[in-house]
């Protein structure tokens, strides 16, 4: 008999969509498993504001109403917007953000950190205006936790991020709600662990599944490059255990980001890993490592839910011990292609529905 596992329908709480054209791929296979989605506003131009925010959703919601998939998983989609600060982002926008329903967060790239971040923060600790309003009202900060500065080596970016800019924000506004985003390293599971509930961290399937040696062993392979980049096995195994523990402060964020597969197979060699359209049976696969698959649930569809402050879904998804092929190209951009990751590969576990 088929192992089957049922879950509460989960969210994912960082994801990239792009715009455009990109949509008619990402935000179907986004709403095939998650019901709400937290979307990167790294656009070009970024979502700046509220009104930004408000038009790109409606973008995002009118090609879901068109895309051919089931009316109920259509219903249940539900995408959480969230603002691109920037050095000229004013406490009163962050009012406004909160009173829309439809922003969700306040997201800090320090500038040049990773794809379309180059209008990111360039005095961090000068957005104080910022930070006392969107602590007041209650809004989570999102942090890509990596310093920038070329002298330092891109495996250390995290870990100095930690110790010179995060732990000032966290002691400068102690009631400000944080979320580490696609954390890598041992270092950052243990200082999330260290600091209040109003501290969490989202991680991706690919740093459960992989370290260092996935991307560099037999020759560099574009489509494990991300950023922040996959660490030591030491690190890698670091995360599988904080993300099956069953903390709370621990949740889904696949951080499945799109790019033409030209433009990974490229001296570019852009930075993200697609991950979307089989990110359940990815995250099932790294929770049955450890022989974990009880855990899933809450890490999955409880915990992010509860650190936002949202109700838990009342849907499921079933995935099943069942080998999938993964494809080796979507159709991406009208006339391109979107390799997903671990393209052509076989999965032990597929979503029945």
């Amino acid at each position: 008999m088929t192992q089957t596992l049922t879950l509460i329908q989960p969210d994912d709480w960082h994801i990239h969509l792009r715009d455009g054209d990109a949509l008619h791929t990402t935000v179907p296979h986004a709403a095939k498993s998650f019901n709400r989605v937290i979307c990167m506003p790294n656009l070009v131009p970024p979502v700046k504001t509220t009104a930004d925010a408000i038009a790109y959703r409606e973008r995002i919601l009118g090609v879901l109403f068109n895309a051919d998939m089931p009316h109920d998983r259509k219903d249940g989609f539900d995408p959480r917007m969230v603002l691109y600060l920037t050095d000229h982002t004013t406490a009163d926008e962050i009012l406004r953000a909160k009173e829309s329903g439809v922003v969700q967060a306040v997201k800090l790239y320090p500038a040049g950190a990773t794809t379309n971040s180059a209008d990111g923060v360039t005095d961090i600790l000068g957005r104080a205006s910022v930070f006392e309003m969107m602590q007041k009202v209650g809004m989570p900060l999102l942090v890509h936790g990596e310093v920038t500065h070329q002298e330092i080596d891109i495996f250390d970016r995290e870990k100095r991020f930690l110790d010179e800019v995060l732990s000032i924000i966290i002691k400068t506004f102690p009631n400000l709600k944080i979320v580490m985003e696609h954390i890598t390293t041992a270092d950052a599971a243990d200082f999330c662990l260290a600091q209040g509930d109003h501290i969490a961290a989202t991680i991706t399937p690919q740093h459960l599944l992989f370290n260092r040696n996935h991307l560099l062993v037999g020759g560099v392979k574009p489509h494990f490059y991300c950023l922040p980049i996959l660490k030591r096995a030491c690190h890698q195994q670091r995360l599988l255990e904080v993300a099956t523990s069953g903390n709370p402060k621990f949740f889904l964020g696949t951080d499945s980001a799109p790019h033409a597969t030209h433009t990974k197979e490229s001296a570019c060699g852009c930075a993200g890993c697609y991950s979307a359209v089989h990110a359940l049976p990815l995250y099932a696969t790294a929770f049955e490592s450890v022989n974990a698959l009880d855990k899933l649930e809450g890490f999955a569809s409880r915990f992010g839910a509860l650190f936002y402050g949202l109700p838990i879904n009342t849907t499921t998804i079933t995935l099943a011990k069942q080998e999938q092929s993964i494809p080796t190209a979507y159709d991406y951009l009208g006339d391109k292609t979107l390799t997903p990751l671990l393209a052509g590969q076989t999965l032990a576990w597929t979503q029945l529905s």
